[in-house]
């Protein structure tokens, strides 16, 4: 008996969007629908555990499929490890896959080092102090200040961090004021930082408040900061990259079906497993534009070239016998 174990890691939650596709596997249920593959990625691990289940003789191992909700927010992964997933047995190695509708149907996007990026968040409220639109004098304007916070923070990228590391600082939300002729006393932004290199972790949260301390002291605001990292970045082991990569090779059956230039500033909890144990995850070709399957995740008209699933499962075996090989 081979004592190695690998683990399969499968997300399976949906997304509150209301569907707009017109087919028979159609969302039951308003507002809902599975908007990012996340049910592909079950089936493909279901099947995967069945077919492993079926021809036992195979691999000498042991293979532990995860299936874990949450992954939209805010996060199952964490919850998870911190429930004992990796133990008993321990894992020793981890993989999983994202169809991905970015990719063409029979491509692989697989790269060591980092995959997806960290996803960190704020909400900032800047009180200052109303007043009318006519005497901004009497006033401490809020959306003054927070104009300028947004502007500045633009500058933690542009001027702050080496042009060779990726990062980006996005503004998402600005509320305030009421009326044409109101000056607001306080106005609310929020936004997400993204970036590949774990050596950020803390450093934007820090850059961030400097600046809007700094501004809002010149103004006589005062502010309150929430910040907080939601997911680290996701973090390929070589060795488990590799052996990805050349088991989907022999699926893909052309060099030009490997895509290492594949990373994305979106985030991922899989990036938690990856932080306790070696591991890849990597994104599976599912668009097909010729059967219009090519909308984007989180569309409420996204779908995928179900061809795919027999292409993840085939991968899936090919890394477990191969890992224990």
């Amino acid at each position: 008996q081979n004592p190695k174990v690998l683990a399969i890691r499968a997300d399976m939650d949906a997304l509150p969007i209301q569907e707009e596709n017109e087919v028979p596997y159609k969302s039951q249920h308003d507002g809902i629908m599975h908007a990012c593959g996340h049910d592909g990625h079950t089936a493909i691990a279901l099947a995967t555990a069945y077919y492993l289940s079926q021809h036992r003789d195979r691999f000498a191992g042991t293979v532990k499929i995860v299936f874990q909700p949450a992954e939209e927010g805010p996060g199952g992964a964490l919850p998870m490890i911190e429930a004992g997933v990796l133990k008993n047995p321990d894992v020793d190695a981890i993989i999983g896959l994202h169809l991905w509708n970015n990719l063409p149907l029979g491509t692989v996007g697989v790269r060591s080092g980092a995959l997806m990026a960290a996803v960190e968040l704020f909400n900032c409220t800047i009180s200052g102090k109303g007043g009318h639109g006519a005497m901004p004098h009497q006033t401490v304007d809020s959306i003054v200040v927070a104009a300028q916070i947004v502007n500045a923070l633009q500058t933690i990228v542009a001027r702050n961090v080496d042009p060779l590391d990726s990062a980006v600082v996005t503004v998402g939300e600005l509320h305030a004021g009421t009326a044409h002729n109101v000056i607001a006393a306080t106005a609310k932004l929020s936004g997400t930082i993204r970036y590949f290199n774990p050596k950020f972790e803390g450093y934007f949260g820090q850059r961030i408040e400097q600046i809007i301390a700094g501004i809002c002291q010149s103004h006589g605001a005062t502010y309150n900061l929430e910040y907080w990292q939601l997911y680290p970045p996701t973090i390929n082991n070589a060795g488990m990259a590799e052996l990805v990569r050349s088991q989907a090779a022999e699926v893909i059956e052309t060099p030009v079906g490997i895509v290492p230039e594949c990373q994305t500033m979106g985030g991922e909890d899989m990036s938690f497993f990856l932080q306790e144990v070696p591991g890849c995850y990597f994104f599976l070709g599912s668009a097909n534009p010729d059967k219009d399957l090519a909308y984007p995740h989180h569309h409420p008209r996204f779908d995928f070239d179900e061809t795919a699933l027999g292409m993840g499962v085939e991968i899936f075996v090919r890394c477990v016998e191969k890992f224990f090989s």
